[in-house]
């Protein structure tokens, strides 16, 4: 008996195939995992750096009596060049978990690669995190440029990090 013998297109689309299969079959145990919340939608706040109320956390806030929650002054003192200018830390509250407002200098973050930003987004979403805190990077010109967002209620929490750049014409995206 001749087994005629697969030509690449073939053998390609047979590990496709496969593969699709497999995601179908492992589906539906994702489908029990929670889902991860938006990143919050509430306007940054800027006036708050220079008029903080009595519930917000900012760099320029310290506690006489123990560490600020959530603490993100290692941080800022290790970021590269000085990225990291300062943030704004929400409390929980009915509407939506903890964030931090995470305010960084524009023209640092624009010479960044996009690696480099992930990095930055990753290790100060993970040091929030530690907290319950969701994290939302913004530019003084109050542009969205990054979210970290967890779902707390899973064990260990689920995160996901969202990025928008840039292209050269100036237009944004979501990756």
């Amino acid at each position: 008996m001749h087994i005629p013998k697969l030509c690449d297109c073939q053998t390609s689309f047979l590990l496709l195939l496969t593969i699709s299969l497999t995601t179908l079959l492992v589906s539906p145990s994702l489908a029990q995992t929670p889902p991860i919340p938006s990143p919050s939608s509430a306007p940054l706040e800027l006036d708050l750096l220079t008029k903080p109320k009595d519930y917000i956390i900012t760099a320029n806030t310290i506690n006489p009596e123990g560490l600020t929650v959530p603490s993100l002054w290692w941080a800022q003192q290790n970021s590269e060049r000085k990225l990291l200018d300062n943030w704004i830390a929400y409390p929980a509250s009915e509407q939506e978990p903890a964030r931090v407002d995470l305010i960084v200098n524009q023209q640092i973050w624009s010479l960044l690669e996009y690696v480099e930003r992930y990095d930055f987004v990753n290790r100060l979403g993970s040091a929030a995190r530690n907290f319950g805190y969701n994290v939302r990077v913004f530019n003084y010109q109050k542009e969205p440029l990054a979210t970290y967002t967890c779902n707390f209620s899973t064990s260990p929490a689920l995160c996901s990090i969202q990025t928008t750049v840039k292209n050269k014409i100036g237009l944004q995206r979501s990756l």
